[in-house]
């Protein structure tokens, strides 16, 4: 049987949660005996497609199977180029609805494999009640609007949070240098005082990182230290980075979202060989990292 080989797409080399998608890809690689190639978009749609599409189009590079998590919509117009070039397509963190359709007629798999973002979303709702309590405001760092990640794990959060927290909500882009440049322009304003702001959410640990940064960076001493007590938390949770930051102090909690790449390859590698299509939607559940009860019991007033 000819050797599998894998394109994989990400959005950015600057976020830990994409690199641990790379090592989880090319551990399952190495399993699987197969090659992979591992792009990265820079945060760029218009990079993407392209960069996908020069594999597509050209059939010396033309892998066997193209994994990608899209920096903005789900790019049907390439999916559709790299099935009719026989070529498997893999949605990562995010769905469409023209897979059901493109799936039906695919000699080659096609299919979804994504962390469930709503509750992902719903987890940090249950932080806030177990940090912060039944009322208060919140600062909430969210992923760009351009893709249903950061609005499925707003919409969760918002139906788990207490109904008396207050939210007000900033947009990044998944880096440390979004979080950090988002907050940074925000505690210019007065408002920033205004608000009372009582523990601050973000939808991934790097943002979270870079608004503590912000915070740092705070010049008032009194102002900074108010800043840098505040409750913490992010998304991810990768042992090295998050969890890690976790235990260090640097973050209150983190929501664990395992990486997918390496399991959507081994599903798609069981698949071609087999001859048959995966399962059209794969959802992986998170968890909160400290556990709930941990949280709650570390916040009790008592």
């Amino acid at each position: 049987m000819e050797k599998l080989s894998f394109l994989v797409s990400l959005i950015t080399k600057d976020n830990d949660y994409q690199r641990e998608q790379a090592s989880s890809a090319q551990a399952a690689a190495l399993k699987l005996g197969a090659s992979v190639q591992i792009v990265y978009a820079n945060n760029s749609a218009v990079e993407q497609t392209q960069q996908i599409l020069s594999f597509v189009q050209e059939p010396a590079k033309r892998p066997t199977a193209i994994l990608v998590e899209p920096v903005g919509t789900a790019m049907e117009r390439v999916a559709r180029a790299a099935v009719a070039a026989g070529i498997g397509w893999g949605l990562i963190n995010t769905e469409a609805d023209y897979v059901t359709s493109l799936r039906q007629h695919a000699l080659v798999p096609v299919f979804s494999f994504l962390s469930d973002h709503e509750e992902i979303g719903r987890i940090q709702g249950r932080q806030i009640a177990a940090i912060l309590g039944d009322e208060g405001c919140i600062l909430h760092v969210e992923g760009p609007a351009v893709r249903n990640v950061a609005n499925l794990r707003t919409k969760g959060m918002m139906s788990t949070r207490p109904e008396r927290v207050t939210v007000k909500s900033l947009r990044g882009d998944w880096t440390h240098q979004s979080g950090y440049r988002v907050v940074k322009s925000w505690l210019s304003l007065s408002t920033s005082r205004e608000l009372h702001i009582g523990m601050v959410v973000c939808q991934n640990d790097d943002m979270a990182m870079g608004a503590r940064q912000a915070f740092e960076e705070v010049t008032v001493m009194q102002e900074r230290d108010q800043w840098l007590r505040l409750p913490l938390t992010g998304c991810d949770g990768i042992p090295t980075a998050g969890q890690s930051w976790v235990r260090q102090g640097w973050l209150t909690a983190t929501v664990f979202s395992p990486p997918l790449v390496g399991e959507a390859m081994l599903l798609a590698a069981n698949a071609i060989n087999a001859g048959a299509q995966p399962p059209q939607r794969t959802l992986v559940a998170p968890s909160s990292f400290p556990a709930l009860a941990e949280l709650k019991r570390a916040h009790s007033p008592d």
